[in-house]
């Protein structure tokens, strides 16, 4: 096929023995947008120098054309950080669930790196068969690959239940132990809750113990009641404000005098949900707290205070249907 004229020199010179010439030569290319370059672009992704690869990945995801895939993604492999990091974010863009056997094909190479990215993009297809490549990664003797296994996990569409996700609670790396916090907010096993609530209540990690409270919001399970009423008193105040939010799920008359007690935290974060929290129960008790609450500093907690003063008074007002 004849190429066009104005092509020609950057492709001629996209070969020469000069590495500057080729890095000339591949920036033009991206600067023409040409798909007649796509071929010799992938081809410049096999160049000794690392900026002209990095260069070429660029010019391809600009191009965005799907036939560049299965070469960036051999890119994922390379020892350079920076051209990973390019092809990943430009797969990021490009992959779609036609792509989803050149990924699980990555997953069983023996290539950290490739594994890695090849997990991070499975997020993108959310695929369920991708399942049966991901859970080996789970006993991993790499932390960084069990964080992001069980991270997938967590974007694999119908996968309700996973019984091996929940031993993952208990790894001795923080990172896998938070991550894995986070995903089973979306799974229902019979384990998750009590887990969660064991996590949220003892783990050494605040992080961890503030992702519990986080998935326990999306369970709102009544028998985790006890356990964030609990973690209120959690001495890190995003435990106490994932908590409190939670609590908000699941409305309990007994959880009235912790959430007053709330409204003095000395995180106004904290003194706003824990207005929400006393609007959602509408019990007249809270309305003196709340009236006092009207003089916080923090303007935030002044105006929900004041939403949920005249939520207890509307509730009031209501026809009782006793």
């Amino acid at each position: 096929m004849e190429t066009n004229s104005e092509l020609a020199p950057w492709l001629e010179m996209l070969r020469s023995p000069e590495v500057e010439d080729r890095l000339v030569a591949v920036k033009t290319l991206q600067h023409l947008g040409d798909e007649e370059a796509l071929a010799p672009l992938i081809d410049a992704l096999k160049d000794e120098s690392f900026l002209v690869q990095k260069l070429a990945v660029t010019a391809l995801w600009e191009l965005a054309n799907p036939a560049a895939v299965p070469a960036l993604i051999e890119c994922l492999a390379s020892p350079d950080e920076e051209i990973r990091d390019e092809a990943r974010s430009a797969l990021g863009e490009l992959v779609a669930p036609d792509h989803l056997l050149m990924l699980l094909d990555a997953l069983l190479q023996d290539d950290v790196n490739l594994q890695l990215n090849a997990l991070f993009l499975l997020r993108k297809i959310h695929d369920a068969q991708s399942l049966p490549y991901v859970l080996p990664f789970f006993e991993s003797s790499n932390p960084a690959l069990r964080e992001s296994a069980v991270t997938t996990l967590r974007y694999l569409n119908q996968v309700e239940r996973c019984q091996p996700a929940l031993a993952l609670m208990s790894d001795s790396d923080a990172s896998v132990r938070r991550a894995t916090a986070l995903t089973l907010g979306h799974l229902s096993d019979v384990e998750v809750v009590p887990r969660l609530c064991e996590a949220l209540t003892n783990d050494s990690d605040w992080e961890v113990r503030r992702n519990a409270a986080k998935s326990l919001a999306i369970h709102a399970d009544r028998s985790a009641i006890s356990s964030l009423e609990a973690a209120l008193k959690d001495e890190h105040w995003q435990v106490r404000k994932f908590s409190l939010q939670a609590l908000q799920k699941t409305p309990d008359d007994h959880s009235l005098p912790l959430f007053i007690q709330a409204l003095t935290d000395e995180y106004s974060d904290i003194r706003r949900d824990a207005a929400i929290a006393l609007g959602i129960l509408k019990n007249p008790t809270a309305l003196n707290p709340l009236q006092q609450s009207l003089d916080d500093p923090d303007r935030d907690v002044c105006i929900f205070a004041q939403r949920a003063i005249q939520t207890i008074q509307e509730a009031l007002q209501e026809p009782s249907n006793a």
